[in-house]
């Protein structure tokens, strides 16, 4: 897998590799989903889990099969509000549109506007400067299959809640500027919502329109997905559910960081309802037909190896042969998607949360029963105050033998927390729980730290958000 820079995107991948090799050897035939009852108490425990009670959030669950179309869901779109999700209700979807921006691709192979081995560069304005490597081009196969060697994110992003810079589309040029690959183009998958964002650049360019546009006009609208926008209109908010982060306090919206606004819909921003998405496992399983049936079959023609799956243009493929099933999930800062099929079965699933938790477990589950739940999170925490004088204690840098260091800041009478640069993340603002104990409310990080017999603080044992242990650290340098 992609090393831990790769933990905000993919933010639920790493469970899903975890049990590739149980689908790989215990894949169990199945013919029919659950029934309701079932589904919906599944998610009741999930959401309970999670928050102890419902707090607002809540959990949709679409079927797609040979029986037709089915949509369970629990819970609400906020707190106060009585209103029941339901299949139409608005999600942030995540990085479950990047399946749209591969299926742009596709399409555009099928006019034969543009070739999979064609070089980005092509594409875009001349004097953008794209890395290359021992004469090795970025191509568009490989930045749709992960494997172009640009990192997760740049390596330099905002800071969440705190009145950060802007960060535009002429500073993510800067970055690949002056980026240097350390491997050759097409050699290893590592996860990058860059390469997203400049394979949408290049689609739009070649068909000379901006990308959000271009969506609308190949994607969106020949499969009737009226309620799939990139941006939410007055009418369609009505039915946005609110999302809510690590804490179940209402999140900071996919766009709400500039650096995410610019990298926009090829990367995560895109909102969708549970219908919507049974609209295209439809298309893409041969139950409706559409015009983009090729490129859809073509999405899964073209593949490579990640850690053990299949990394094919937008979805990942699980498993070999009778056992393989197709799989993306998402998650921004308030939101979980994820979208599974079988193309032998002709199942799909879908599941939306307003809540950032993983879900991508619920639908390898659905689709697979002989792959478990986890157990999720707790999202509860309660903070307490601790005096300004003692924050310069934990101040300094931390380091972790193959991750890199990590950096506690003071910011008046709080601190924050600076994740290694190649993680894509911004700051965030560390919250005490005890005196040893600190969480980000953002996302499901949290710290715990050590200390000698003198009570001096010598290291940290940070959590990254999912997938991982805790991470070992030695505190460096002292600072303020």
């Amino acid at each position: 897998m992609a090393n831990v820079a790769g933990i905000f995107a993919v933010l639920v991948f790493a469970t899903l590799l975890q049990c590739v090799s149980k689908a790989q050897t215990a894949f169990v035939s199945q013919s029919t989903f659950p029934a309701d009852g079932e589904i919906r108490q599944m998610l009741a425990e999930r959401v309970t889990a999670i928050a102890g009670r419902e707090d607002g959030i809540g959990i949709v669950v679409g079927l797609v099969g040979p029986q037709g179309k089915r949509i369970i869901s629990y819970g609400h779109s906020e707190n106060g509000d009585p209103r029941p999700l339901t299949g139409d209700t608005i999600f942030e979807i995540g990085s479950v549109g990047k399946v749209f921006t591969a299926l742009v691709l596709a399409d555009a192979i099928q006019r034969r506007e543009v070739g999979l081995a064609d070089p980005a560069a092509k594409y875009l304005p001349a004097d953008t400067r794209i890395p290359e490597r021992n004469g090795h081009q970025i191509t568009l196969v490989e930045l749709a299959t992960h494997t172009s060697g640009l990192p997760f994110m740049p390596d330099t992003t905002p800071i969440v809640n705190m009145g950060s810079a802007h960060y535009g589309t002429r500073d993510l040029y800067n970055f690949l500027a002056r980026y240097q690959l350390t491997r050759d183009p097409g050699t290893d998958w590592e996860y990058s919502n860059i390469d997203y964002w400049l394979l949408a650049q290049a689609l739009a360019a070649r068909a000379g329109t901006d990308y959000d546009a271009l969506l609308q006009r190949r994607i969106f609208s020949p499969l009737g997905l009226k309620s799939t926008t990139v941006k939410v209109s007055d009418k369609l908010r009505m039915r946005l559910a609110t999302g809510h982060d690590a804490a179940l306090k209402p999140a900071i919206p996919f766009y709400g960081l500039s650096i995410y606004s610019t990298l926009g819909a090829s990367a995560g921003g895109i909102y969708s309802t549970a219908n919507d998405l049974l609209t295209l496992l439809s298309h893409v399983m041969g139950y409706e037909g559409s015009a983009l049936a090729p490129a859809m079959a073509a999405m899964l023609e073209t593949r490579r190896p990640m850690d053990g799956s299949e990394q094919a243009l937008g979805w990942i493929v699980v498993g070999k042969g009778d056992r393989q099933f197709i799989f993306h999930d998402g998650g921004t800062w308030g939101y979980a998607s994820a979208a599974a099929w079988d193309l032998k079965s002709r199942m799909g699933v879908v599941v939306l949360s307003n809540q950032q938790e993983s879900v991508s477990d619920i639908a390898r589950h659905l689709l697979r029963p002989e792959l478990p739940l986890e157990k999720p999170a707790i999202a509860k925490h309660k903070e307490t105050s601790l005096a300004p004088t003692l924050l310069d204690g934990y101040v300094g840098s931390y380091a972790a033998d193959g991750v890199g260091v990590f950096n506690i800041r003071r910011e008046n009478d709080f601190l924050t927390l600076q994740l290694p640069a190649d993680w894509g993340l911004p700051n965030f603002r560390l919250h005490p729980e005890t005196r040893e104990e600190f969480f980000v409310a953002e996302m499901p990080i949290h710290v715990t730290f050590s200390t000698d017999a003198k009570g001096q603080v010598t290291g940290a044992l940070i959590y990254p958000p999912r997938g991982q242990h805790g991470i070992q650290t030695r505190r460096v340098n002292v600072g303020k």
